[in-house]
């Protein structure tokens, strides 16, 4: 018997895979609730041992040293205590009374069953103490059960649940399936251990890099942001903390061997390892990968950044449904703003106008405040609420006459953007309001003068000019042009070639230079001339 009970003690601690001490502890716990259960003990604190090799069960009962003895049940006096145990003090707790126990058939059924109880939480607490200190881990688990919003794993001693929020949209998980899943969050329940994990988490695509990078692992090169959309796209930073090392191609791997096993276990989700700089341009411009960039515009007041590219780059580097600018954003932790060349230099030229007008504006406001007239191309671009009052206008400090235009209309009055204002002599008075219209009316009634004459040039011009030129012609028009000489058939009655013609009209000797031409047309005044004959029939007859 006393063997019997040593084997069972042992093969219970190898099925809860649980220490042997703490297997006897819980039945020890079990019989002293049960021995309460069947024995009126009152308030007194009852503890059970069980010796392993022998099987006997002792009862003990606890109580409290004390110098002065107040409830005989809970507490013993000093002297007492020390005839039990010497170097005893006061406050500490001794055994007394040792009795055998001989427990019925209801306390030991009592004692099955906390027995069981005890053992599950004692599971629980190592199970617990297990995995509370591996969150942040990545493991190997096995699907147990798919449900609508929650997938169950075998972790091996304890099972992991995967809610909906923390699975890949892009895999469909099935029984028996292995995974390699991030711990997420280890937490007490009542039901014992509740332990998250996740397949969406950008921590697990640093510890994939971790278990194939020997370089991170080792720490020479470090990953300084993931950015990741599940399923779909994820963007690394990496830097080499040695200098010569490639942190890039070290990700990388030969032929791309290395991150092609990470990019298998995640599904085939894509990853952009890039290169992680302190500059925050050149660490935005790498993070929008692979997009080339042309200009990066920081302001760090709105931590915002302004990202210049050519225009056949835009569509790349906003990617598809602007994935692409979103990871960049979040792994540079800067909000992107993406335009192309010809928008920025359209941005540009229109800053710039706006930059002018508003120097014109305060160039044409500081004059008038010192009562200085600019030049009319600057006044007609000034708007018309900021124009300063034209100055009085001064009496003419001579009579100058007035010079008629000779090339060219002469402007009108009313599309002048500022009447013509005379200068004074100095120590002139201004003029009264009856020789200022005098004046003027005489100004318009000159330029009115001008303007007539002007048109008498013009119009005589052109007679002038049709009849110098048919003075160089010199080629008369007689009525003979437009005779059309009677057509001779030949031999043969009928009309062969072309010299049958110019036969009549030449002579025999003249068909070659009547069929060609005989030169006289590259004269320029013979030019002129055959203008005016269009529409003959052929060369006059030489005499």
């Amino acid at each position: 018997m006393k063997s019997d009970f040593l084997i069972a003690l042992t093969q219970l601690a190898a099925e809860r895979n649980l220490p042997r001490d703490m297997v006897l502890s819980a039945i020890e716990a079990a019989l002293a609730s049960a021995y309460k259960k069947d024995n009126l003990v009152g308030e007194q604190n009852i503890a059970v041992r069980l010796s392993p090799t022998s099987g006997d069960v002792r009862v003990y009962v606890l109580k409290n040293v004390v110098e002065q003895v107040a409830d005989p049940r809970l507490e013993i006096s000093l002297q007492d205590a020390k005839k039990l145990k010497k170097d005893v003090a006061a406050g500490e707790v001794v055994e007394t009374d040792s009795m055998p126990y001989n427990p019925g058939r209801i306390a030991a059924q009592t004692a099955k069953q906390v027995v069981m109880q005890r053992l599950r939480e004692a599971e629980r607490d190592l199970v617990y103490a297990e995995y509370a200190n591996r969150a942040g881990e990545i493991i190997t688990a096995t699907v147990q059960r798919v449900d609508s919003r929650v997938v169950t794993l075998d972790l091996g001693r304890a099972e992991g649940i995967m809610p909906d929020k923390e699975q890949s949209p892009s895999e469909h998980y099935r029984p028996n399936q292995k995974l390699k899943v991030y711990i997420v969050e280890v937490a007490r329940t009542a039901r014992g251990p509740e332990i998250i994990v996740s397949r969406a988490h950008r921590d697990l695509l640093r510890r994939l890099f971790e278990m194939e990078v020997p370089e991170i692992f080792n720490g020479v090169v470090e990953i300084k942001g993931i950015a990741r959309e599940p399923g779909a796209r994820s963007k690394v930073a990496v830097w080499a903390r040695q200098e010569g090392v490639d942190a890039v191609g070290s990700c990388v791997g030969m032929r791309g061997v290395r991150i092609q096993n990470v990019v298998q276990e995640l599904g085939g989700e894509k990853i952009d390892v890039v290169q992680w700089h302190k500059d925050p341009a050149t660490f935005i411009a790498n993070a929008l990968n692979p997009a080339q960039v042309a200009h990066v515009e920081l302001n760090e007041t709105e931590n915002t950044a302004r990202v210049v590219v050519q225009d056949r780059q835009l569509s790349l580097a906003i990617g598809k449904e602007g994935q692409n600018a979103r990871l960049g954003a979040k792994l540079t932790g800067w909000k992107i703003d993406i335009i192309s060349a010809t928008e920025a230099e359209q941005e540009r030229q229109a800053r710039q106008a706006r930059q002018e007008e508003e120097r014109k504006a305060r160039a044409i406001a500081e004059a008038a405040a010192k009562g200085i007239v600019l030049p009319p191309a600057e006044i007609v671009e000034m708007p018309a609420a900021e124009a300063a009052p034209a100055p009085a206008v001064m009496r003419p400090a001579a009579a100058a006459p007035v010079q008629p235009a000779a090339v060219g209309p002469a402007e009108p009055v009313a599309a002048r953007a500022t009447p013509v204002q005379p200068v004074a002599a100095q120590g002139t008075p201004a003029m009264t309001q009856a020789e200022q219209d005098a004046w003027l009316q005489k100004a318009i009634a000159e330029e009115e003068k001008a303007k007539a004459a002007l048109a008498e040039v013009e119009t005589e011009a052109p007679a002038e000019e049709e009849q110098a030129e048919e003075e160089e012609e010199g080629v008369p028009i007689t009525a003979d042009v437009w005779k059309v000489p009677q057509l001779v058939p030949s031999a043969g009655g009928q009309i062969r070639f072309a010299e049958d013609i110019l036969g009549q009209r030449g002579g025999g000797g003249g068909g070659r230079r009547g069929r060609r031409g005989d030169g006289r047309d590259d004269d320029a005044k013979g030019k002129k001339g055959a203008k005016r004959r269009r529409g003959g029939v052929g060369e006059q007859p030489r005499e």
